[in-house]
């Protein structure tokens, strides 16, 4: 016999969210715990952040970094991007102040574990928020920066795949240099920028 999953409603699991000492991701009644990141995720999170960060300071926007939780109204699901960007008039879910509803950027640094996933299912999920401009993929192994820009109904795809490129945030006016945003990373042998990206 199989064991039967206790539903958990969105309410509760803010409860339980709150009070954990671990991350989970919510949806459809289940909750998801997140794994640890790796050195090389954290620096490029922390790398895209803080010059994002620095460029919005003073403005209208915000920009969050790995903690904040973002709610997709329209499915019910509560994940936490790797990094968000809000602006102008931020709406959360309650008055904790800790579940954005209108994110206008997000990015999430890619692993083997979840890079399926980030790419569909949870792509999917984030383009259901009607905020939602600009999105990102940033590869941990390789220099690699992929930005989709919502234009309609479309999104459009733009590739980076070298040191000397630059990630051109629009919606929010930022530009971050590939090479800042990879500073610090330590490649495999095999995916090393070449001397040319080095230039």
């Amino acid at each position: 016999m199989s064991a039967v999953t206790k539903y958990i409603s969105p309410v509760e699991y803010l409860v339980l969210e709150r009070a954990a000492e671990i991350r989970h991701q919510y949806y459809r009644g289940e909750m998801f715990a997140m794994s640890g990141a790796s050195r090389a995720h954290n620096v490029i999170n922390g790398n895209l952040f803080r010059s994002v960060g620095n460029q919005l300071a003073g403005g209208p926007c915000e920009a969050y970094v790995n903690d904040m939780r973002v709610k997709v109204s329209a499915s019910g699901m509560y994940t936490y991007p790797d990094m968000v960007v809000a602006c102008g008039d931020r709406q959360f879910e309650d008055s904790e102040v800790d579940t954005l509803l209108n994110p206008t950027v997000i990015s999430e640094v890619l692993s083997d574990s979840t890079e399926a996933y980030d790419r569909g299912k949870k792509f999917a999920q984030y383009q259901q928020l009607p905020s939602l401009r600009e999105f990102v993929l940033v590869s941990q192994d390789r220099v690699c920066v992929e930005h989709f820009l919502r234009q309609g109904e479309q999104w459009i795809l733009t590739n980076f795949e070298d040191l000397s490129d630059t990630l051109v945030l629009s919606t929010v006016g930022c530009r971050v240099a590939l090479r800042d945003i990879y500073d610090r990373v330590e490649f495999p042998a095999a995916d090393a920028p070449t001397d040319a990206a080095n230039a």
